[in-house]
């Protein structure tokens, strides 16, 4: 399968969507380079802010600049976008529901070695909990360019989360749509949701888990809000319990969203794979996902919990 940055993927639509809508500016916290909104800036200078190592500042610059009906995008890394510039976010973007796209790279523990004061583990649970903030956790290349068009084609600000290395194109994929997920294989025996780089881990331990007689239904939630609540609670009453998997941590994210839903509808057997009640570590990308236990492996044996 083809390996693509989502930053590049995201960078070449930004440009694209900047050809044919002359209204959109694009603002970044001095990383342009690493959030690839280097290529717009390139082709739209005067469309394109820099503001440094100031991310509060540049989200309340987009809040005026969306109120004078310009259609902002607003990049930097994971934890500088949700964390340090979380006031701003709720109460200048948020609250007056503007037409904000917050892309976020460098998401996760697949940072790797910039440590945990740059891996973002908490972000999605940090914006599901602001009124009005749409979120899109894209699987790879060609969905994160997907998420950018339908988040710049919405009304409202929006969240899209993206990761630092290449992850691999997930082929055959049902066309997207925002708010809708994707089941990329049949099964009644369990269910298994992710999102990000962790549809691809998915992938193959569905796969694995075929060769044993047992059929998965896999979902990529790309979409964590709105939530495809039908595709969801229709899994939940046809197989015999749900793995939630995301590279994030267990609180707040995509699993406490199945949670919430199938808890006050059809209460179901969770298990979830992801990040338990720690902080991030320097490492390698592929070693902090064994050592986190966010590997096929990981998610094989959860699954297996499921249908024991």
């Amino acid at each position: 399968m083809e390996q693509l940055y989502q930053r590049d993927i995201y960078g070449q639509t930004l440009a694209e969507l900047g050809r044919e809508n002359k209204n959109i500016v694009v603002l970044d916290a001095d990383l342009s380079g690493s959030t690839r909104t280097s290529v717009f800036a390139k082709q739209f200078p005067e469309r394109f802010f820099n503001f440094g190592v100031a991310e509060q500042n540049m989200m309340a610059t987009a809040a005026g600049l969306a109120s004078c009906g310009k259609l902002v995008f607003v990049s930097t890394f994971a934890m500088f976008a949700t964390g340090r510039a979380w006031d701003q976010v709720r109460n200048t973007i948020s609250y007056n529901n503007f037409d904000i796209k917050i892309v976020a790279t460098h998401a996760g523990i697949t940072v790797g070695p910039d440590g945990s004061s740059h891996q973002a583990l908490e972000d999605v649970a940090l914006m599901r909990v602001i009124p009005n903030m749409n979120i899109i956790v894209p699987c790879d290349g060609p969905q994160t360019s997907d998420a950018i068009k339908a988040a710049a084609n919405t009304n409202g600000p929006f969240y899209v989360r993206l990761g630092r290395p290449k992850v691999a194109t997930i082929e055959n994929k049902p066309e997207f749509k925002l708010g809708k997920a994707q089941v990329l294989t049949e099964g009644n025996d369990l269910t298994i949701a992710a999102c990000g780089i962790m549809v691809g881990e998915a992938l193959v331990a569905a796969k694995n888990l075929l060769t044993k007689g047992i059929r998965a239904r896999l979902i990529n939630v790309h979409t964590i809000r709105p939530a495809d609540s039908a595709t969801i609670l229709k899994a939940a009453k046809e197989t015999a319990g749900i793995v939630v998997c995301e590279e994030h941590t267990v609180i707040g994210g995509l699993a406490s969203s199945i949670d919430e839903l199938v808890a006050e509808n059809y209460p179901t057997r969770i298990v979830r794979v992801g990040i338990k009640n720690r902080f991030g570590q320097s490492g390698e990308s592929a070693d902090l996902l064994k050592e986190y236990n966010l590997t096929s492996l990981d998610i094989e044996k959860a699954a297996l919990l499921c249908v024991t």
